[in-house]
């Protein structure tokens, strides 16, 4: 690897996972795996190999799929998650076990309650132990940026010599600024003496919106990793977002003299995948891959940028994928071209009755919507496979009359464990009828935290996709419905939602 190249490290299935209500199938997180892949992303961090069953068997299972980049999975400094870690890891084609300990004064003394000795003493027997079972070993210094820089130095040079190539400084609770950032890689890679022997690494949350400026401080300092994820998506504020880290490389080389190999046009069919499957909207002035980044108002911008596109244009929408490769589908396309453009986008179908279900959607959409694009395509899929999952609560049907001066009145027909019942109740406006119509069923107990609509293509015909965030008993999820009817959307978000509380799905991953 040449000294001006980032390794880009994705932890959109590990850390973005963190986010409240984010939770994915294997399923999902194996279609995000091969999408960041086609995208040429270096390391993928599939999950907490220890955390639960699930968790294994997505990090086992990516590992078997993914060929190009290097896959990995996190563990604590402890014999029972490494072993696990490299179970999960062992059919992989280039795996890594990223292994970390807490190094701040704080934590080690209210959370480990461990004398700094005896951190040094575990994180070098946790490397030794995952060197012995692969030999890619990542080892991270939890709440790095609130760490002595002795202390750092101490202990890096110790896990490098027990056989960590990769070292992640992890501003793990968003409290570094650049300078401040800059100056301790720095300070690292001339303090400690076999530094050359590691690739230095950054992690940085975004408590205080500084997370990709940290990561630029980082690697104009000498860092040569950035961990990030799709859309900025993690715990609390999130992480630094991997498109904006990317671009900013990549339009600014004048200035930075660094690169990625990193295929750009896939950017936002990514941003889009990982949008669709968590149900976490991307906002429309998110840089890089909200829906306005590329949009001008001004008169004045318009103006220039018709005359010369660089007056007020950085980058190209298309170097991102901003409508490259766009193929409007309709009534008449046929199910090759269907399964093709999907598997363009990242999606590919495990049978012939999979595809078939996803095909006899897509022509139900093509009678209501004239043309239809990838965005539809996205979501489409979503909803099919959200539909064809076993469930406990499904939609049969729904009928809803709404009218000037009159209350909305919801009928609805719900199967519940196979079961037809059926309820009617009136609301404040029609979708609020729905959903209490689902509820005179249900009687969930959960409260609805977060409703959310996002048109997903421009028009009237557009498909509406809805967001629902449920809590109960302490537990988030988020419930995401797509329909060309904004109401029948709304029912099948609230109906996802509920499915997944019911699900139980638990996730016990630590902060990194």
């Amino acid at each position: 690897m040449s000294n001006n190249q980032v390794i880009i490290f994705d932890t959109t299935l590990r850390d973005g996972e963190q986010s409240p209500g984010a939770s994915m199938t294997r399923d999902e997180k194996l279609r995000i795996a091969k999408q960041l892949e086609k995208m040429r992303v270096d390391v993928i961090e599939a999950g907490f190999a220890i955390a639960s069953p699930g968790d294994f068997a997505s990090v086992k299972a990516i590992a078997e799929a993914v060929t190009e980049s290097t896959v990995c999975s996190l563990s604590r400094a402890l014999d029972a998650d490494i072993d696990r870690a490299g179970e999960a890891l062992q059919n992989a084609a280039s795996g890594r076990i990223h292994t970390f300990i807490a190094t701040s004064p704080i934590h080690m003394k209210y959370k480990l309650q461990m004398e700094p000795d005896q951190v040094i003493e575990n994180a070098v027997r946790a490397v030794r132990r995952a060197h012995n079972l692969i030999s890619d070993v990542e080892f991270s210094l939890e709440d790095a940026s609130r760490s002595e820089l002795d202390f750092m130095c101490r202990i890096i040079e110790k896990v490098i010599d027990a056989g960590a190539r990769t070292i992640n400084i992890p501003d793990t609770v968003g409290y570094a600024v650049p300078e401040e950032f800059g100056y301790t890689i720095r300070q690292l890679l001339e303090r400690i003496p076999n530094a050359d022997k590691a690739i230095f690494s950054v992690h940085c949350h975004n408590d205080l919106g500084l997370a990709v400026a940290n990561s630029l401080a980082a690697v104009s300092a000498g860092a040569r990793q950035v961990e990030c994820t799709i859309n900025g998506l993690g715990e609390r504020a999130g992480n630094a977002s991997l498109e904006e880290i990317v671009m900013a490389l990549r339009t600014r080389r004048d200035h930075l003299g660094l690169e990625t190999g990193i295929d750009t046009t896939q950017i936002v069919p990514a941003s889009r995948l990982v949008s669709s499957v968590t149900g976490f909207p991307v906002q429309p002035n998110k840089a890089i891959v909200g829906a306005n980044a590329f949009a001008h108002e001004s008169g004045i911008h318009q103006d220039g940028v018709l005359k010369h596109r660089e007056t007020y244009e950085i980058m190209t929408a298309q170097d991102v994928g901003w409508n490259t490769n766009r193929m409007v589908m309709g009534k008449h396309s046929g199910r090759n071209a269907f399964r093709s453009r999907l598997e363009e986008l990242g999606t590919s179908f495990s049978s012939d009755a999979e595809l078939n279900n996803a095909f006899a959607r897509f022509k139900d959409l093509a009678d209501k919507k004239h043309e239809i694009f990838d965005e539809d395509l996205v979501a489409l899929v979503s909803d099919t496979r959200a539909a064809d999952a076993y469930e406990k609560f499904k939609l049969s049907s729904l009928n809803v009359t709404s009218q000037t001066g009159e209350t909305p009145l919801a009928q609805i027909t719900m199967m519940v464990d196979g079961q037809e019942h059926k309820a009617e109740s009136t609301g404040g406006g029609p979708v609020d009828a729905a959903l209490c119509a689902i509820e005179q069923v249900v009687a969930s107990g959960a409260s609805l935290e977060l409703y959310s609509v996002n048109a997903i293509t421009s028009g009237t015909d557009s498909q509406g996709e809805v967001t629902v965030r449920l809590e109960k008993g302490g537990r988030i999820v988020n419930g995401v419905g797509a329909d060309t009817d904004i109401i029948i959307a709304s029912a099948k978000a609230y109906i996802h939602a509920l499915n997944l509380l019911d699900a139980n799905v638990q996730k016990a991953h630590p902060q990194v």
